[in-house]
């Protein structure tokens, strides 16, 4: 099986997915964290067409889909990127790929104008082994929605909280580690899982 982590350069579900035996390459327009050799450099689009995947798991830019962003649409008259980042979504979510998982924060109105599908579920990295809140929606594709692993009593907006910085945005953007792992443990093996039940 082989997957594509799109729009990642921290390698948190690509190497979650390799453990699991799962040939995964992450892409970004910047280098990979970890100097991975399985990263490709490139919109996300031509690795998407790059080849046959079995399955995607994206993280388009939600800088101006969520809700954090919206007071500055008006503001700074940025509705332009704001239908470019949607269209990117939307370039993942229908992939030609079985399954997919697209991966953002809470979308604005506006945004949701324009993509239109209904988040599947809302997940939390305290449902997950983390003592923080950090809502995030997840769009699915062939894949069932996603359990919790490891349901905890700490909960800190840390991520909410955390104070400006050049690599503010690259750390907030970042997947949890728990919630990597069960991206990895529920869905890596999910095609054979599938493919049992229809020859049964």
């Amino acid at each position: 099986m082989n997957a594509l982590i799109g729009c990642e350069t921290s390698g948190m579900v690509r190497e979650a997915m390799r453990r699991q035996g799962v040939d995964a390459w992450s892409c970004d327009l910047l280098p990979a964290d970890d100097a991975s050799p399985h990263h490709m450099i490139c919109d996300v689009r031509d690795a998407i067409k790059a080849k046959r995947w079995d399955m995607g798991i994206f993280h388009p830019p939600c800088t101006r889909l969520t809700n954090s962003g919206v007071r500055w649409l008006e503001e700074r008259d940025l509705w332009d990127e704001l239908r470019e980042g949607a269209a990117l979504f939307l370039d993942c979510l229908n992939a030609d790929i079985d399954r997919v998982a697209v991966e953002n924060p809470i979308p604005h109105g506006h945004a949701m104008d324009l993509i239109k599908v209904p988040y599947t579920q809302i997940i939390q990295p305290w449902q997950f082994g983390h003592g923080e809140t950090k809502a995030t929606c997840l769009w699915l594709k062939g894949l069932p929605p996603l359990l919790p692993t490891k349901i905890v009593a700490g909960r800190e907006a840390r991520i909410h909280n955390m104070p400006p910085g050049p690599d503010r945005w690259k750390k907030r953007s970042e997947t949890y580690s728990g919630i990597a792992d069960a991206m990895a443990q529920q869905w890596a093996h999910y095609t054979d899982l599938v493919t049992q039940m229809e020859l049964a």
